[in-house]
């Protein structure tokens, strides 16, 4: 068991995710250092105002919640720039070196997702990513306001680059606005695609309320039972699921309670996600709203899973009990991520290519059901990360691509190759792990034209049915633009701005 965590040197958005804390507002925002002197300085300056984990209970142990948090993470070229010792730099591992745009085949970023598409702040070096959450707009600005003050002290040794695009057609704005989509008047957990986000992000341990929340978001055990997963594959310095240490940088304090950050803009063909369901839904058995909880793996309005509840009968039974005021929220919790594939391994329920099936297996791709690991998921719980980040824009026409809207997608792991890279390669862009060969997954995949995609959504073996193909799927998310960041603990961060990192 891992040691308890260190959550005053822990920065808040790794412990934490935001969004469900109810900071439903976000603005991203990028540096880029020309004088590394002045950037050390600006991070001495900014240094107070970074929230880290602890800051979310008393010393009573209630609830204490900042109006506002910051957050900040560094490129490998802002580490150069930085001024950090070759020695040090010289242990980062080589895909957050190269940078995200050179594993762009890795990635499958091609056509219209290609880096020479993307945004125009991603065709100049981007040194530091910050981030600004907040339960109000408000907020937001006047932080926002003040880490421009320190930047500005810096009389050009730190500046903001410009080139987001925003929702009105601008194209050279200085930051990227996000925030929980709007429904009534209200926040929700959803995408532009409809889809209820968020369910089943990792827990791992070290986590203060992991128990109430490890059923189908830890790892699971032989029994059926979950336990949180190893804290070392989500933050450096701690033993990970191999009890191996995950590859870091020297010393051990520029490292340690620290982790690695995908950041990436995805922009969401709304109008044809709606197209495509609305077609193929004419001739599905079960509808289109059976059809896009199939390409997802839980349906759309509560994120009901589709391996327990694949007809539209059970999905009226599921809901009683689901909105029934005798149902505590610790039930509906346990309704939502309390499953496995262990009934379902043929994928007649949840087919092998949905979004949540590909993501995270959840132990069914281990070769029956008998084998030699302590855990089904052995291998699969090396492949998992944390999810951060809100949608961005809003959708003025339900049957039209263009628009500024989609997620701001995060990703933190303590190894961007071996669970990032891995999930986006092996199991969106490709499907032999499970047995589809080069099927995609559909929301995600990087569907071309030529060859056209398709995936087979299978039937019960038993059934006299036909499995139902699907072809020519459209691409449906895009690219436009990101980046590798590493995310220091507090400890490193003092290190950098003082200049005494000693790698000897």
């Amino acid at each position: 068991m891992t040691e308890e965590l260190q959550l005053t040197d822990i920065q808040g958005n790794i412990v934490q995710a935001y969004g469900r804390a109810n900071f439903i507002f976000a603005r991203y925002f990028f540096l880029k250092i020309n004088d590394g002197e002045k950037g050390r300085e600006f991070l001495s300056c900014i240094l107070p105002s970074i929230t880290t984990a602890q800051l979310w209970k008393n010393i009573s142990g209630n609830l204490q919640r900042p109006t506002v948090t910051t957050n900040i993470a560094m490129s490998y070229k802002g580490l150069e720039a930085l001024e950090l010792p070759l020695a040090s730099l010289n242990g980062f591992p080589k895909e957050f070196v190269m940078g995200m745009q050179l594993r762009k085949d890795i990635l499958g970023d091609d056509g219209v997702s290609d880096p020479a598409n993307w945004d125009e702040i991603w065709r100049q070096d981007v040194h530091v990513w910050l981030s600004i959450n907040g339960q109000s707009k408000e907020t937001i600005e006047e932080r926002y306001q003040l880490i421009a003050s320190y930047v500005e002290q810096t009389q050009g040794g730190v500046e903001i680059l410009f080139g987001n695009k925003g929702e009105a057609g601008q194209t050279d704005l200085p930051y990227q606005d996000a925030s929980a989509i709007f429904e009534n008047g209200k926040p929700t957990a959803k995408e532009h695609f409809g889809y209820r986000d968020g369910i089943s992000d990792p827990v791992f341990q070290g986590q203060n309320d992991s128990s109430d929340r490890v059923l189908g978001r830890g790892k699971l055990m032989r029994d059926g039972s979950w336990k949180p997963l190893a804290t070392g594959e989500f933050i450096l310095g701690h033993p990970d699921e191999a009890m191996e240490y995950p590859k870091a940088p020297t010393p051990a304090n520029l490292a340690k309670n620290g982790t690695f950050m995908v950041y990436r803009k995805l922009h969401e063909n709304v109008g044809s996600f709606n197209k495509f369901i609305e077609e193929h839904g004419k001739d599905y058995p079960g509808g289109k709203e059976l059809l896009a909880a199939k390409f997802s793996g839980r349906w759309r309005d509560n994120g009901a899973p589709v391996t327990k509840v694949a007809s539209q009968e059970q999905k009226d039974e599921w809901d009683k009990i689901f909105y029934s005021e005798d149902t505590t929220d610790v039930q509906r919790k346990k309704m939502l991520t309390d499953f496995n594939y262990n009934d379902d391994l043929s994928g007649s329920k949840c087919p092998l290519s949905a979004h949540t099936r590909r993501t995270n297996p959840r132990g069914s791709l281990e070769f029956g059901q008998d084998g030699a690991f302590d855990t089904p998921g052995a291998l699969t719980n090396r492949r998992r990360i944390l999810r951060r980040g809100l949608p961005y824009g809003k959708v003025d026409d339900l049957t039209k691509d263009d628009g500024e809207h989609g997620i701001v997608f995060m990703a933190l792991n303590a190894s961007i190759e071996r669970q990032f890279e891995f999930v986006q390669q092996q199991w969106v862009n490709y499907g032999n792990d499970f047995k589809e060969g080069n099927d995609k997954e559909v929301l995600l995949g990087n569907h071309q034209i030529n060859p056209p995609s398709k995936v087979v959504h299978p039937v019960d073996p038993d059934s006299d049915d036909a499995p139902y193909f699907i072809g020519r799927i459209p691409r449906l998310v895009e690219t436009r633009g990101g980046e590798y960041f590493f995310v220091p603990s507090m400890t490193a961060l003092s290190m950098i701005a003082d200049g005494i990192i000693d790698p000897t």
